[in-house]
C-alpha cells in the first residue's frame, strides 16, 4: 500500500462490509462507525505492516480488535443495550440478520467474514488469531445454529 490514492479506494471498497463486521459484533450503530473511522485511521498509520496484497484482510483484524476495545471500555461505563435495526439491510433478509446477530459472537464473526467480506477459511482464521480447524469448526456450527433458528421461526408462523 504505497500512497494515499490506492488506500482510499480499498478503504471505500472495504467500508460497506467493515460497518456490517463492526455493527455484528457491537450492536450499536454509533459504536460501530467510531470503530470502522478508528479501523481506517490505525490502517492508514500501519499501512507498511499488512501483507502485499492483503490490505483488506489487515484492516478487518484491525476493526475486530477496535470493536473488542469498545467492548471493553463499554462493559466498564455502562450496560449493553439491544440494537435497532441495521438500516440498510433489505427487507428480505430481516429474519436472517435478527438470526445472525443473535449468534454468540465466535460464531457469528466467522460467518460474516466468510459470507460478508468473502474470505477463504484461512485469511477468516488468520483475521480472528485462530487455527484454521476452529475456523471451520465455528463457521459449520454458526450455519447449523442459524439453520436451527431459521426452521424453528417458520414452524411457529
Amino acid at each position: 500500500m504505497a500512497d494515499r490514492q490506492e488506500y482510499e479506494r480499498v478503504a471505500q471498497e472495504a467500508l460497506p462490509v467493515l460497518y456490517k463486521i463492526a455493527f455484528g459484533i457491537l450492536r450499536s450503530d454509533a459504536d460501530a462507525r467510531d470503530a470502522v473511522q478508528q479501523a481506517l485511521l490505525r490502517g492508514w498509520e500501519k499501512k507498511e505492516n499488512a501483507r502485499e496484497g492483503h490490505f483488506r484482510w489487515y484492516l478487518t483484524r484491525i476493526l475486530i480488535n477496535e470493536c473488542r476495545n469498545i467492548q471493553r471500555h463499554r462493559m466498564r461505563v455502562f450496560p449493553v443495550e439491544l440494537p435497532p435495526a441495521v438500516q440498510d439491510m433489505p427487507p428480505d433478509y430481516q429474519d436472517l440478520y435478527d438470526a445472525i446477530f443473535r449468534l454468540p459472537e465466535k460464531l457469528r464473526l466467522p460467518l460474516m467474514l466468510k459470507y460478508l467480506q468473502d474470505c477463504s477459511e484461512k485469511e477468516g482464521a488468520e483475521a480472528l488469531g485462530i487455527p484454521v480447524t476452529t475456523f471451520k469448526a465455528r463457521l459449520h456450527r454458526a450455519r447449523t445454529e442459524l439453520r436451527k433458528t431459521l426452521d424453528r421461526e417458520v414452524m411457529f408462523e
